[in-house]
């Protein structure tokens, strides 16, 4: 049968279960979906992000000398790139091709939100580092780099670290935010314009990912990070979740209803 044939009614018995049958509840994964083909997608994912981000780092550098232009053009393709993943893969794996928010997805998950379990934590992961180091490869071959080349960018400074606070924690509490307001639809926009913005008004120029922080220690080119600053970045992403994750607990706080103050404003109507 065709997605648009025509589906016959189904007994009003069948009927009233599907209608109380339970719904996953905004932000969590979708359900049905085997681990495999969500591993597939977080790899995948992670793997063409990467290697929008270093390409199009490439591809910049070669075009001109200006670091303005080259910047400009790298956080266009990265905008576009992420929108067009998170929506692509959005309904397989929830597209986080992010360790950290997959953390903050099991922590929520583990005091009653939803999110990803211990297996699927542990199993997204691999995935997305893996993806990042494939993304970061495929790049330097595709533009004739060397396939593996540590990169000798430093980025160890105390600002850049702030900024990878700032940066990852402004992406969890954008993520969270939508889901606890049921605006996650919006994610594919919400989520590729924080990055691109972030692109310029961060000292680090966002990298918010531990994956992809890996990921693009592997190449020596214009978005790449000496492998002896790793460490620094992740680990400031992971203060950054805790951030993030700190104000969406108090700005979306939820009463005893368990609904937030922005949900009974927007019931009633009010702005």
């Amino acid at each position: 049968m065709s997605v648009t044939e025509p589906v016959a009614a189904a007994p009003a018995a069948e009927s009233v279960v599907a209608a109380d049958a339970p719904r996953p509840a905004p932000g969590a994964t979708p359900p049905r979906t085997p681990l495999i083909a969500r591993a597939a997608a977080e790899l995948v994912g992670t793997a063409a992000l990467v290697a929008v981000v270093v390409g199009s780092g490439i591809q910049a550098t070669e075009l001109t000398q200006d670091v303005a232009l080259q910047l400009l053009a790298n956080s266009t393709a990265t905008v576009f790139g992420l929108g067009v993943l998170i929506a692509l893969l959005g309904p397989v794996s929830g597209a986080h091709f992010n360790p950290a928010v997959t953390l903050a997805e099991w922590w929520t998950a583990r005091r009653g939100g939803p999110g990803v379990n211990a297996r699927e934590l542990a199993v997204y992961v691999p995935s997305q580092i893996a993806g990042a180091i494939a993304g970061a490869i495929l790049a330097d071959a595709m533009f004739g780099e060397p396939l593996v080349k540590w990169s000798q960018h430093d980025r160890s400074a105390g600002n850049l670290l702030l900024g990878e606070v700032v940066a990852t924690a402004g992406l969890i509490l954008l993520i969270f935010g939508l889901a606890r307001t049921d605006r996650l639809r919006f994610a594919p926009v919400a989520v590729a314009s924080y990055i691109g913005a972030a692109y310029w008004f961060t000292s680090s120029t966002s990298f918010a990912t531990p994956a992809v922080t890996v990921g693009r220690a592997f190449t020596d080119t214009f978005a790449g990070i000496a492998p002896s600053s790793v460490a620094g970045f992740i680990g400031m992403q992971l203060v950054g979740v805790v951030v993030g994750l700190a104000l969406v607990a108090v700005i979306f706080m939820r009463g005893k209803d368990g609904k937030s103050d922005t949900d009974v404003k927007g019931e009633a109507g009010v702005s």
